[in-house]
Formats: structure tokens, sequence, C-alpha cells
């Protein structure tokens, strides 16, 4: 990828800080509006109202307190004193110093104040003490005609300062309300902006996103479809941001790299194809041009020892016995080798198949061996499995006849068949009571040709168990020998997958004893034994 190309995070990158900084500046002004809108609305209604109303409520006590004392003047009655008395030396000291944040912005207002309190105390000195002394002196006889005009223009003094530091605050208050409708409407508007510039910021982005992101991701993910249902022909591109065009070029070289496998497999699957061909024809050569010789080999040696058995010592009679053993021994291991590259190969479709009509035909094939041995062979319930009859007869009639084959001498055989249902699967188990497999040759026993013991002790050829492998994992399942001591016998176990049959509950040991019954036992009749199996 270009380092510093135009990809798809600096693209976002870029388009969140643009709406960041609008949005932060529309926050801004809408903070800065809510904080001059609460300072004036604390000024109007806070102490400005306060001042107002204690400046109209000293105008309301000075008017009283000038009223009461004509009124002591002219009735004498000290009672007529009590609003005058009442009214508080330096209260207009006290209503300036609750304005003391507003008075640097109003300069006149602080003189108002200082006017006022000089006025106050004019009218106190040069009007209201006299005219409260000479009216309580005995000796002096006022006159109210000549202390009016004095009193008045004293009094005019007081009102008139006073109302310049209303009309001041007054003024002052207009000012902040108009102030307070300003900063309101500067909030609302930027609140409004603020809820504008989100839907605006929020359909930029979706559609900046659909065209970045789900546009291109849709693109790529059609191209892909249309890769893994078959089109492998068709080219995996999209436009867009760096690192999509590149992901896109990725799944490209994976299709490219697919076409190239397919291509590959294709031959090998005709290379495949060729060596079956060549393989069939070996079969076939084995099954004639390889035998014959041996059934040549196997007639003149018995057509030998007819003519000419009287003329050969016990030496000559035994190396002719060799011959024949050896070249049966041959001919069954052609036939069984034959047998097991054939496994599997040009079956028909798998079908449901009931695995106890399977173990009767196979018994039925081995009845010979089990008449002379005397062995037991009992089984559960089994169940049907989706499979080819014919394999699955081979893979029981493979196992019991090892399970009777590998038998104590001292003991009667006795083979068991059982099953269970285990999740999405049978499993299967075949027990017997013979001589058993030593745990470290549980693996060894389904290597093809792999004996346990000379030729001489047990016959056979080492493939029986190998086919049974290849016919279970045919069948998609697993085959292992159990761990468990010689001494306890042999246990087989395998799975085939669970199809659509009759329902079959978990079998635990006691059911399987009370549930077994009986498939053959010594006497019974049947066929002549048609194979001959071994580990």
């Amino acid at each position: 990828m270009r380092r510093g190309a135009w990809t798809l995070r600096n693209r976002l990158r870029t388009a969140i800080v643009v709406a960041g900084v609008s949005l932060g500046l529309a926050l801004v002004v809408a903070v800065a509006a809510f904080s001059q809108l609460s300072r004036y609305q604390d000024e109007v209604t806070g102490d400005i109202f306060n001042a107002v109303v204690e400046l109209e409520e000293l105008q309301a006590d000075l008017i009283n307190a000038e009223a009461a004392v004509r009124a002591y003047a002219l009735s004498g009655d000290e009672e007529f004193l009590a609003s005058y008395t009442a009214l508080a030396y330096g209260r207009p000291d006290r209503v300036r110093a609750g304005l003391v944040e507003i008075l640097p912005r109003v300069p006149e207002l602080d003189a108002h104040f200082d006017t006022l309190a000089d006025a106050t105390d004019d009218w106190r000195a040069g009007y209201a003490k006299p005219l409260i002394e000479a009216t309580r002196s005995p000796e002096i006889d006022v006159d109210l005609g000549e202390w009016q005009e004095p009193g008045a223009e004293l009094f005019g003094d007081v009102r008139s300062s006073l109302r310049d530091a209303l009309d001041d605050l007054i003024d002052y208050r207009a000012e902040g309300a108009a102030a307070m409708a300003a900063w309101q409407r500067v909030l609302l508007g930027s609140v409004v902006a603020l809820a504008v510039l989100g839907l605006v910021t929020g359909i930029l982005l979706w559609s900046y996103l659909r065209r970045w992101v789900t546009d291109p991701l849709d693109e790529l993910a059609e191209g892909s479809r249309a890769v893994a249902e078959g089109e492998l022909d068709r080219p995996v591109a999209v436009s867009g941001p760096d690192e999509i065009v590149a992901l896109a070029h990725d799944v490209d070289l994976m299709r490219r790299h697919l076409v190239a496998q397919i291509a590959t497999t294709e031959r090998a699957r005709v290379e495949l194809e060729a060596s079956n061909r060549d393989l069939e024809q070996f079969a076939y050569v084995a099954s004639h041009d390889l035998q014959e010789p041996l059934r040549k080999v196997a007639s003149f040696t018995q057509l030998l020892e007819r003519r000419y058995g009287d003329q050969l010592d016990e030496r000559g009679h035994q190396y002719i016995a060799f011959a024949s053993d050896g070249a049966r021994r041959m001919q069954r291991l052609i036939q069984d080798l034959l047998a097991f590259s054939r496994l599997g190969r040009g079956d028909a479709e798998p079908t449901q198949v009931d695995v106890g009509d399977c173990l009767t035909d196979a018994l039925d094939n081995l009845s010979e061996m089990i008449e002379e041995t005397g062995a037991q062979v009992t089984c559960d319930p089994l169940p049907e499995v989706l499979g080819h009859a014919g394999l699955l007869t081979q893979l029981l009639q493979n196992l019991v006849a090892n399970a009777v084959k590998f038998r104590r001498p001292d003991a009667t055989p006795r083979v068991h068949v059982g099953v269970q249902r285990v999740g999405s699967e049978w499993l299967f188990r075949c027990s017997d009571n013979g001589i058993g497999i030593e745990p470290r040759h549980a693996e060894r026993v389904f290597v093809i040709f792999q004996r346990l013991h000379a030729k001489d002790a047990y016959s056979g050829t080492g493939i029986g168990l190998a086919m049974c492998k290849r016919i279970v994992e045919h069948h998609g399942g697993r085959i292992w020998v159990e761990h468990q001591e010689p001494s306890e016998g042999t246990t087989v176990r395998w799975t085939v997958p669970l199809s659509v049959s009759r329902a079959l509950p978990n079998l635990g040991p006691r059911a399987e004893v009370d549930g077994e019954r009986a498939i053959m036992t010594p006497g019974a009749a049947g066929g002549p034994l048609t194979s001959e199996v071994d580990g």
C-alpha cells in the first residue's frame, strides 16, 4: 500500500476531524452563550433587581421620614417620629456594596450614590434635626412656613439623586434584559446548529461509509460468492479505499492460485484414472495370468505325487507337500490382495441396510467353522445403517472369524456383537474370550500383511483387519482395538454415522446381557466356509 495514500483510515480520520471541529465550534458557541445568558440572568434577576427594590424602599422610607418630621413639627407628638428614627444611616452605601461587580460597568452610578448619600446627610443636618430640636425646645415658637422652602429644596436634592440612581439601574437592567434576549437567540441558534450539524454529519458519514466501505465490500462479497459458486474465471476487482482494493487483490490472488491448484488436481485426476485403469489391468492379469502358473504348479505336483508317489521316499513326499501348500497360499494371497484393492470401488449408491441381516449372512458363511469349534455367537438388537450390505457382511464375517480363530484351546469360543447410540453415531463392538491382543499391537493389527503369530500357528494372509478398517472408513467411521488385558479377550470397536432408521435406546452393560440373542450355536446347519481371514 502506498505510504500517505488516500486510504480508508485517512478518509475516515479526515471526515471525523471535520465533523468534530464543526460540532466543537457550535458547542463552544453554545457554551459561551449559555455562560453569558447565565451571567446576565444572575445580574438582572439578582443584584440589580435587589438594588432597585432597596432603592425604591429607601425612597418610600425617605418620603415617610420627611412626612413624619413635618407631622411632629405640627403636633409635637413623639410617636410621629417613628418613621424618621427608623431610617438607617448609611443605607445607600449598603445598596452600593451589593453592586460592587456592576459599578465598574456603570461609572456614573457610583457618583449618583455619593450624591444620594451627601444629599441625605444634608437633609438630615440642614432640615430634619434643626426642626425636631426647635419643636422640642419650649423657648422656640416653630413656624413651618419658614422651614418649608429650605426643607423642600434639601429633600428635592435627595429625590433627584435617588431618581438618578434608580434610572441608571433601570437602564442597565434594560440593557441586561436586551443582552439576555440576544444571548438566548445565540444559544437557541447554537442548539439548532448543533442538531443540524449532527444530522448532516450523520448523513454524510453514512454516505461516505456506504461509498467507502459497504459498497466496495458488497462488490467484493459478490465477486467472492461468484468464485465460490464456480465462476473461477471471473476476476475479483473493486474500486474504493486502498485497504479494500488490496483485500480484493489478495482474494483474486487466492482465486488464481485456486485455479492453478484445480488445474493441477485435474491433471492428477487424469493421471489417477490412467493409473486406475492400469491397476484394473493388473488385477485382470493377477486374477488370470498370475494364477495360471500357480494352478499348473499345483496340478503337476499333484500329478507327480499320484504317478510317482510309490517311487518317492518320505523326504520326496514332504517336498511335494511344501510345493502344493506354497502354491495354495500364494493363490489365496493373490485373491485376498485383489479383494482388498477392489474394496469400495464401483459400489452402487448406499441404501438402508439391516446390520442384523448382514450378521446372519456372515454367520451362514462361517457355519462350518462355528460348528467345528463349538463357538457361541450372540448379539444385541442391531439397527439399520446407510451403507452397502456386501461390505458390512464382509466386515462382520472377518471380525467373527478372527474371534473364533484366535480362541483359547481350553475354552469354548464366545463372541458377542453389541451396539449403542453415541451422539450422531452407532458404536458397534465385537467382543470375544480369545487369546487377546497386547495393547502395544493395537494399531499394528490394522496394517496390511501384519501378523502377530507365525503362519504355522494360525493360518491367514494378514489382510483381514486391514480390510475391516478400509470398509469402516469407506462408511465414514473409525475402528480400533479397545485397550484391555489379553487375558480378558479382545474387543474391537467401530463406528458408523447415524442415519434415518428405527430408534435404538442406549444400552448399558446389563441391557446388553439381557437383550442379547443367540445367532449360532454348536450343531447349527449352514453352508460351507467361504473365506478364511485373520488380523
